[in-house]
Parts: structure tokens; C-alpha cells; sequence
């Protein structure tokens, strides 16, 4: 069974965009997050991506992690470390 899911973008039918309000903004990222990891989008933006825009991606959502997880958090549900 694999460690890692994708199901909201694919099982969402709601309104994507942003500003509407709180629950359709975090529904949208969800939605953007997941299509924008997903492995055939990766495998194309990743070679096109500047080393500067890579930092900047990788250290914002590094920072995200450690601003918002616990450091259990990070090692359980982030990582998807087992005991």
C-alpha cells in the first residue's frame, strides 16, 4: 500500500480560485498543490526551473513545515516515519 495520496484533487468538484473565502482558498491549494506535485508535472517543471526558483520553492515550503509542525508532526505525517 503506498505511504502517499492524491485523492482530493481528483474527488474535489468545488470552485477553484482564490479569495472567495477560507474554505474555497484551502480547498484550492489542496487542488494546486496537488496537481502541481504531481510526477509528470514535476518531471517537466523541475529541469525548466531556474536554481534560484528551486531554493525559493524548497525553502519556502521548508519554512511552512517548521513555522506550522510540530517536529513529531513533520516526522510522522510529513515524513510518514514509522516507529
Amino acid at each position: 500500500m503506498p505511504k502517499h495520496s492524491h485523492k482530493f484533487v481528483d474527488d474535489y468538484d468545488g470552485l477553484v480560485g482564490f479569495g472567495f473565502d477560507r474554505e474555497t482558498d484551502e480547498s484550492t491549494l489542496t487542488w494546486y498543490m496537488q496537481k502541481f506535485s504531481d510526477d509528470d508535472h514535476m518531471a517537466l517543471i523541475r529541469d525548466r526551473m531556474s536554481d534560484e526558483d528551486l531554493k525559493t520553492l524548497f525553502d519556502l515550503l521548508g519554512g511552512l513545515l517548521k513555522k506550522y509542525l510540530s517536529e513529531e508532526e513533520y516526522h510522522t505525517v510529513f515524513l510518514k516515519e514509522e516507529d
